[in-house]
């Protein structure tokens, strides 16, 4: 099954931790989405990524290739996400959509920032992929909790 990470499983060693099954299949983005850190974790006890639709922008991520079993693995990080299905498109083509799993939570009107270490695992993922640097520069500018 097709995945798109877009918070910190960007991060190849977090998602070969959570998901040994998981391949690299693709960079990709999905359009008419926007990233916001919009969502407190009780996992991480942090605000955490989270997409919302605002046409016109888009969302970069990493499309793995995922076991089932895997997934269900997956089901139990994302908690209060829910799974949906959407359309990607791989860098460099915008005619070929790959149908792709993705988690997304409703949006938190005052959810906490992200802590540092969570900024970290996305940006050095985005930077490991190779997304766009456009898009890595607005990673780069979220707001984490100081102290």
């Amino acid at each position: 099954m097709y995945y798109f990470a877009y918070g910190s499983n960007m991060n190849w060693e977090q998602m070969q931790r959570r998901c040994p099954s998981s391949r690299f299949f693709c960079v990709a983005r999905l359009p008419d989405y926007r990233f916001a850190i919009a969502r407190h974790s009780q996992l991480r006890q942090c605000g955490t990524a989270n997409i919302l639709p605002q046409t016109g922008l888009e969302v970069w991520g990493i499309v793995y290739d995922v076991s089932d079993q895997d997934v269900i693995t997956l089901d139990s990080y994302e908690d209060g996400y829910r799974r949906e299905k959407v359309l990607v498109f791989q860098r460099g083509d915008g005619h070929h959509p790959i149908e792709v799993l993705i988690y997304i939570a409703e949006k938190e009107d005052n959810a906490p920032l992200a802590n540092a270490e969570y900024k970290r695992l996305i940006v050095e993922g985005a930077k490991h992929w190779n997304v766009p640097d456009s898009y890595r520069l607005v990673l780069e500018e979220i707001k984490v909790v100081t102290g």
